[in-house]
C-alpha cells in the first residue's frame, strides 16, 4: 500500500510540475505512435478488473507519455462524501510511461500494448484531444464503474477520432451476459467485496449487455480492438497495427477470500436453524436471535433505500435485495425484544415470508441475480419467519 501511495504522489507531482516541453504546442512526427495499454488484474478490489490507458510515443520529440483516466481526485476535500453519494470524481493524469510500467512490474501485473493503425493526422487529433483533456480545468470527470471509466474513455476517444472510418466488430462476444455476470467473472462472488457490490446494486446490472457495453472492462476493450477494422481510403485494414507484450506475468486468479462470506453466512445460518429447532421443541422464542436477524436485515435495507433514492449511483435503483433486506425490520427488531410483541407483528412477518417466496422467482427469471453466498441466509430467514409468525400468533 505504501508503494502505491508513493507512486500516486509521484504521479501527481509529475502532473503539477509539468514536463520540460510545452506539449500543447507540439505536433507529432511521422515516427510517432499511439497505443492502447491494457494491464492485468491486481490484488486490490479496485484493481480486479484490470486497467486501460493510452500511450503516446514519439522518438523525434522524445515523448513517451501515458494518459491515465483512473486517478482518484484526492485533492477534493469532499471526496469520500461525494463517493458515497455517487459523485465519484476521477481525473485524467498524464505522466512518463516508465512510471506506469514500473508500478505494474512491482505488482506483478501483465501489460500489453496495441499500437493503433492511425494516420498522422488522426494521431495528432488524438494527441491534441488528450492534451486538452489533461488541462487542470478539464481533467476531472464523474466516474461511473460501468458506463464512464478508464476503459470506456479510450474507447470513446477512438470512436470520436476515427468517426465513420471505424468498423467495429463484435466477434469477441461469445455469449449474452449481463453487466453483473461480466462483473462476477472478474471478481470471485465468494469474496466480501463482491458480496457488498452485489447487495448494493440493483437490477439495471442484469439486463443483457450490448457488445459496446462489454467495453467497460479492459479485457474486452483489448479483444474489441484486436478484431475491429479501420477504413484507409477504400481499403479495410486492422485497427491494431501491432501488439506487444511489455510485461509477461501470469494472470492473477480471482480467488475466494480465506474466510469467505459463504462460509461465514453458512455457519451463522446453521446456528440460527439449530436455535429455531430447539425453540420449536421447547416452545420458546430466542428474542436475541430475532433481534439480530431483524436488525441486520433492516440495516442493509436502510442502506439500499439510501443508495436507491438519495445517491447518484446509476445502478443502485430498482434493487430487489429489498425482498430480504427490508428497512422497517430495523424498527421491528426492538419490538421483538419484548416478551409479548404487538399483535400486528405476526401479520408483518407473513408479508416478509411472501417477499422471500418472490426471491427465487426474481432470481430464476433473471430480473435480478442474487449472489450465491446469500442462499443459506435466505433459508434461515424462511425457517425463522415461518416459526415466528406461528409463535407470535399463539
Amino acid at each position: 500500500m505504501i508503494k502505491k501511495i508513493a507512486f500516486i504522489l509521484l504521479t501527481l507531482l509529475s502532473i503539477n510540475l509539468g514536463f520540460s516541453q510545452n506539449t500543447n504546442t507540439l505536433t507529432l512526427s511521422k515516427f510517432s505512435q499511439i497505443s492502447v495499454i491494457t494491464s492485468g488484474p491486481g490484488e486490490a478490489l479496485y484493481e480486479k478488473f484490470g486497467h486501460t490507458a493510452v500511450r503516446v510515443k514519439d522518438p523525434v520529440l522524445q515523448l513517451d507519455l501515458i494518459y491515465n483516466y483512473g486517478i482518484f481526485d484526492f485533492e477534493d476535500p469532499n471526496f469520500y462524501i461525494n463517493f458515497t453519494k455517487g459523485f465519484m470524481k476521477y481525473k485524467l493524469a498524464r505522466y512518463p510511461f516508465y512510471l506506469s510500467l514500473k508500478s505494474a512490474q512491482q505488482d506483478g501485473r501483465w501489460v500489453k500494448e496495441q499500437v493503433l493503425n492511425l494516420t498522422q493526422q488522426q494521431q495528432n487529433e488524438f494527441f491534441k484531444f488528450l492534451e486538452n483533456n489533461a488541462l487542470p480545468q478539464n481533467a476531472s470527470y464523474f466516474y461511473d464503474p460501468f458506463f464512464d471509466n478508464c476503459a470506456t474513455r479510450p474507447r470513446d476517444i477512438i470512436q470520436k477520432i476515427t468517426g465513420d472510418n471505424l468498423v467495429f466488430k463484435d466477434d469477441f462476444v461469445s455469449e449474452n451476459l449481463s453487466l453483473r455476470q461480466l462483473m462476477n467473472k472478474e471478481i470471485n462472488p465468494n469474496t466480501w467485496g463482491s458480496l457488498g457490490i452485489n447487495i448494493a446494486l440493483g437490477s439495471k446490472l442484469d439486463k443483457i449487455a450490448s457488445p459496446i457495453e462489454y467495453l467497460y472492462l479492459p479485457d474486452y476493450v483489448f479483444e474489441a480492438l484486436k478484431t475491429s477494422k479501420i477504413m484507409k481510403g477504400r481499403e479495410e485494414e486492422n485497427l491494431v497495427k501491432k501488439s506487444n507484450i511489455l510485461l509477461d506475468f501470469e494472470e492473477k486468479e480471482a480467488k475466494s477470500d480465506a474466510f469467505s462470506p459463504f462460509l461465514a453466512i453458512l455457519l451463522f445460518s446453521l446456528l440460527g436453524i439449530f436455535i429455531t429447532y430447539k425453540n420449536m421443541k421447547n416452545l420458546k422464542r430466542s428474542k436475541w436471535l430475532d433481534f439480530i436477524l431483524f436488525f441486520i436485515t433492516g440495516t442493509f435495507g436502510l442502506l439500499i433505500v439510501f443508495l436507491w433514492f438519495f445517491t447518484n449511483h446509476s445502478t443502485a435503483p430498482n434493487n430487489f435485495n429489498f425482498l430480504w433486506a427490508f428497512a422497517p425490520n430495523l424498527m421491528v427488531a426492538f419490538f421483538l425484544l419484548k416478551e409479548n410483541p404487538p399483535k400486528w407483528i405476526h401479520i408483518y412477518v407473513k408479508i416478509l415470508l411472501i417477499f422471500l417466496v418472490l426471491i427465487p422467482v426474481v432470481w430464476l427469471t433473471k430480473i435480478q441475480l442474487y449472489t450465491y453466498p446469500m442462499t443459506p441466509l435466505f433459508i434461515l430467514l424462511g425457517i425463522r419467519y415461518w416459526y415466528l409468525q406461528k409463535t407470535l400468533k399463539r
